[in-house]
């Protein structure tokens, strides 16, 4: 009876029903190919600008060029804090790389300042009423030792 029931589990077990594998979703492809550009050729471009505030005396200009073949060139200039007007001009391409000369002009100002007075006196520190602490080294008796004494071990050991 018990070999019954065990073989009765054994089948219900087995013929569980088994799943399908799931069916995979491949997506749409399309029918036609793209016929738009992905690879352009660079172009030849030219640009400027400029700009001269003076209420924030921001003056900077800048101009590059390039050929469309790897070769540009530029230049731009900034007005310095110290008056100077620095000058930087560039090249670049494929073979030297970005190549620049840096140029000052004008001489550098700086603004007389005088040097820092207060309008009132420093203040004048007194000695205090009271006296300076002093250090008293501590009056300890030096330690006494007394030589060790204690018993030799009676335990000798066998080699």
């Amino acid at each position: 009876m018990k070999v019954l029931i065990i073989a009765t589990f054994v089948a219900l077990s087995v013929a569980a029903p088994q799943y399908p594998k799931p069916a995979g979703y491949s997506g749409y492809k399309p029918d036609y190919k793209p016929s738009y550009k992905t690879d352009y050729a660079p172009a030849p471009y030219d640009f400027a600008w400029a700009v001269k505030d003076d209420y924030t005396y921001n003056d900077y200009n800048h101009q590059e060029s390039s050929d469309g073949n790897g070769y540009v060139k530029g230049s731009y200039q900034t007005l310095l804090p110290d008056g100077r007007v620095q000058t930087v001009t560039y090249t670049a391409d494929d073979y030297t790389g970005y190549v620049a000369d840096v140029q000052y002009s004008g001489e550098a100002k700086y603004d007389y300042k005088p040097a820092y007075k207060p309008s009132y006196p420093a203040p004048a520190y007194k000695t205090p009423a009271y006296p300076a602490p002093a250090y008293k080294v501590p009056a300890y008796p030096a330690p006494a030792y007394s030589s060790p004494a204690y018993k030799a071990p009676a335990y000798r050991p066998k080699y």
